[in-house]
């Protein structure tokens, strides 16, 4: 197998180019440095565009909001990018952003705002500099009152049961809910309901496979499903489970952070969720759940925990042949580190590893 590029978002001033070769002539595999592209602060969430993945997309997380748009080689060795396009991003802090054909969706954590921007694979790449934008509701401050004194969308993601049209999902951690939203005729989205979740939870990203939605609550490191039909139909709660065989007593510094679910495939033909925790004060890093679907849909059941060896665990991803290799960083320590799947996906197998001093503060992956 060939090299694998992976691009990394972070909590510097920079996207960092990786190559991972998992199978070298000689020796065990390996991950190194390519290069890296300054681009601005915090360039904290990383999209290719769907028709063009040279064409890479990222929201720097600062008050004034930017969005960055980065052209990257399109074949043989990738490494540094270049900077082609910028824009108002509708908000402050942006820290998800959504890439269509033709519009970007942007989440705008502290200013409780979604926007979008009208976009092309050719220059000017960002078709306007003054982004459309719609706030979300918010009813009264949360049970976490320092994190949820106003609404923060905290991603942008089309539903994955909803094959007959678009309809937007944005959670929100700050209103303990998940916004639905579809278009109108004039081509703006528009809210048309909503999933409660219990006081406090803070609703933080979604995965789903049939017709069961599954929510990572960053504030409880919970992970709750429901039955999700199209609308008009109302979500049923199903359960809510730690993402840790041993919780911590409350309060604690722990939050949840990511939720991925990838396809069942010829090498891994089970079904299973893998969540992030963060800040564990265990000297052996944060850990990574895995939730084994066997029992069914609706009965997730945490199968294992899987030890890093990194400090605040936030972004993860998995890539490669079969989604083999998933990439895992630490913000606050440790670098990045790549595991390969095991026992059939019921484990994971450190395989390769940067210090934090090559890879500062990571935050995001995207296999390139």
């Amino acid at each position: 197998m060939a090299p694998l590029t992976i691009l990394v978002a972070s909590y510097t001033d920079s996207i960092y180019t990786l190559s991972f070769d998992p199978a070298p002539s000689t020796g065990s595999p390996t991950l190194s440095l390519l290069t890296r592209t300054p681009v601005g602060h915090h360039p904290s969430w990383i999209m290719s565009h769907p028709s063009d993945k040279s064409l890479v997309f990222t929201a720097l997380e600062q008050a004034d909001g930017e969005i960055v748009a980065i052209k990257y080689g399109s074949g043989g060795i990738v490494e540094g990018g270049e900077v082609v396009a910028r824009a108002n991003s509708g908000g402050a802090d942006p820290c998800t952003l959504l890439v269509t054909e033709d519009e970007l969706i942007i989440g705008n954590y502290s200013s409780g705002t979604i926007a979008t921007l009208p976009i092309s694979t050719s220059a000017p790449y960002i078709l306007s500099p003054n982004p459309w934008t719609l706030s979300m509701p918010f009813e009264h401050v949360g049970r976490n009152k320092a994190r949820q004194s106003s609404s923060h969308p905290h991603q942008t993601i089309f539903n994955p049961l909803n094959q007959k049209e678009n309809e937007l999902l944005v959670p929100d951690l700050g209103g303990d809910k998940i916004w639905r939203l579809t278009k109108r005729s004039d081509g703006k989205w528009a809210i048309c309901g909503h999933v409660n979740f219990e006081a406090g939870g803070g609703p933080r990203h979604v995965a789903a496979r049939g017709t069961t939605l599954y929510t990572l609550l960053e504030l409880t490191s919970e992970l709750a499903a429901h039955t999700f039909l199209p609308l008009p139909a109302s979500p049923t709660p199903l359960t809510s489970l730690p993402t840790l065989f041993a919780p911590l007593p409350e309060p604690n510094n722990m939050f949840a952070a990511e939720i991925l679910l990838p396809e069942p495939n010829a090498s891994f033909p089970g079904t299973f969720i893998y969540t992030s925790n963060r800040n564990d004060p265990n000297p052996g890093g944060d850990t990574i759940a895995i939730f084994s679907l066997a029992a069914g849909e609706g009965q997730p059941e945490l199968v294992n925990e899987v030890r890093t060896g990194l400090k605040h665990v936030r972004g993860m991803e998995f890539g490669g042949d079969d989604d083999k290799y998933l990439i895992v960083g630490g913000v606050e320590d440790g670098g990045v580190k790549i595991f390969e799947r095991v026992d059939g996906g019921k484990g994971l197998e450190e395989i390769a590893k940067l210090g934090a001093e090559v890879v500062g503060c990571p935050t995001g992956f995207l296999w390139y």
